[in-house]
């Protein structure tokens, strides 16, 4: 076979994405809904990031790994969620391979980036509840500064490893996706060759940011729950858990959705369902962050009074 004929085979020039609808109205309506969602998503997040840079009272460990989680969200969101908005106006949803690439290595680091800060974000909390005396001394700003870069380093050598992998597989010119963006699960799909290596690296790669990850934030729940647990006055106990209980809700969904979609066996997977997941986890998530961290701490709803009253002030 010629060199032509071989990259003809090969190489695809663009992938078309089915997305979630053909139907016109039902796409003008998601087109409302996703927009509105993703304005939200950059609001919250951005507050978050704003309060943090504004106020030196929320310059601690957790509101620290907290503004990373919220550049992550902001950033992982933007990666897929203008160009699913175009979409939605076009009737014919294509993206170029190089986009396809950049998208998928984008949404795979910054996604391994979360799960890992949201590690970092339990050891934080255990350290605050199970050795209080000590917090401010073992969470260092250079212990702090050293998880953020290690959870952001790894997310992106993860992610560079696995987007070089999907990507240079071949699909006989097969090209239409079915799903909302350049998916890892939906690129291998199209292969035409033996994918087993492909699947032995998903399932790795989701051991490294997920599974492990995970064993980390349970294994800190658990000593965190016992050591609540011990504490005698009803008072104590709540006030101990009402400092995890914000993260907790976080890692739940974030973890749950993630594993339910990558740590399945293969044959159990569907195209409609990992759209779902990937779509909530693209979307719901992000926004419901800056949501359950703010209204449930009361640090961050004093912060946004003091720079709402500091900006009234100004005013007058």
């Amino acid at each position: 076979m010629s060199q032509l004929g071989r990259d003809n085979v090969t190489w695809v020039s663009e992938f078309i994405l089915m997305g979630l609808s053909s139907d016109r109205q039902t796409q003008a309506g998601l087109f409302v809904l996703f927009g509105a969602t993703y304005l939200l998503i950059l609001l919250g997040n951005g507050l978050i990031l704003l309060l943090f840079w504004l106020d030196v009272r929320l310059h601690l460990p957790m509101y620290f790994f907290l503004c990373h989680l919220s550049l992550v969200d902001i950033c992982y969101t933007s990666s897929g969620v203008p160009q699913m908005l175009v979409h939605f106006l076009l009737e014919k949803k294509t993206i170029s391979f190089a986009r396809c690439g950049t998208q998928l290595f984008f949404s795979l680091a910054l996604g391994g980036t979360e799960f890992l800060l949201l590690a970092a974000m339990a050891y934080d909390r255990y350290v605050a509840v199970c050795n209080p005396l000590c917090y401010i001394a073992v969470m260092s700003p250079r212990l702090c500064m050293a998880l953020a870069a290690v959870s952001w380093l790894v997310g992106l050598a993860n992610s560079a490893m696995e987007t070089a992998l999907t990507m240079h597989l071949p699909t006989c010119g097969h090209n239409v996706l079915n799903h909302v963006a350049c998916e890892t699960l939906a690129l291998v799909r199209l292969a035409c060759v033996d994918i087993t290596f492909n699947q032995v690296v998903i399932v790795a790669s989701s051991v490294v940011v997920l599974l492990v990850p995970g064993c980390l934030v349970s294994l800190s729940y658990t000593h965190i729950i016992v050591a609540i647990l011990r504490i005698r006055s009803t008072q104590g106990r709540r006030k101990a858990f009402g400092t995890c209980a914000s993260h907790l809700t976080v890692v739940s969904i974030s973890y749950g959705m993630a594993l339910f979609t990558y740590m399945q066996p293969r044959s159990m997977a569907s195209a409609e369902q990992e759209k779902v997941v990937v779509l909530f986890y693209t979307v719901a998530t992000p926004m419901l962050n800056p949501l359950i961290y703010s209204l449930r701490n009361k640090d961050v709803k004093a912060a946004l009074s003091r720079v709402l009253m500091t900006s009234s002030e100004l005013k007058h």
